[in-house]
């Protein structure tokens, strides 16, 4: 189980660190490596698709270290065994005492309206 958890946390932090790259790598204004490679022509000849491939690359690095995590969840979160549950003594109950029998024996009589 240890072993499995190992290799879970070392793939997230490879995911984490490869997605940090990707990140800084892309330019908030729209330039990122297009810009560098292919200058002010970015359309000639592909290197526009590197922007898509740099975003593609972003939701999918999320989506892994995701996956990556709630599967460690799973993995880890089940319990080994299960806690002896505690004895408890059993308590003794005073005996409970009987109400007294009302006396009246008269019938109760409702009146009917009319």
């Amino acid at each position: 189980m240890d072993t499995i958890f190992t290799l879970l946390m070392i793939l997230i932090m490879i995911a984490s660190v490869l997605l940090v790259i990707v990140v800084m790598a892309q330019n908030p204004k729209g330039g990122g490596l297009s810009s560098t490679f292919g200058g002010a022509s970015s359309t000639q000849f592909g290197v526009q698709r590197t922007n898509d491939f740099m975003e593609k690359s972003t939701w999918t690095l999320g989506a892994v270290i995701i996956v990556l995590i709630l599967i460690s969840v799973v993995v880890t979160g089940k319990p080994k065994q299960v806690a002896p549950a505690i004895p408890q003594a059993p308590t003794k109950e005073a005996p409970a005492e009987k109400a007294p029998a009302s006396q009246s024996s008269a019938p109760v009589s409702v009146p009917a309206n009319k």
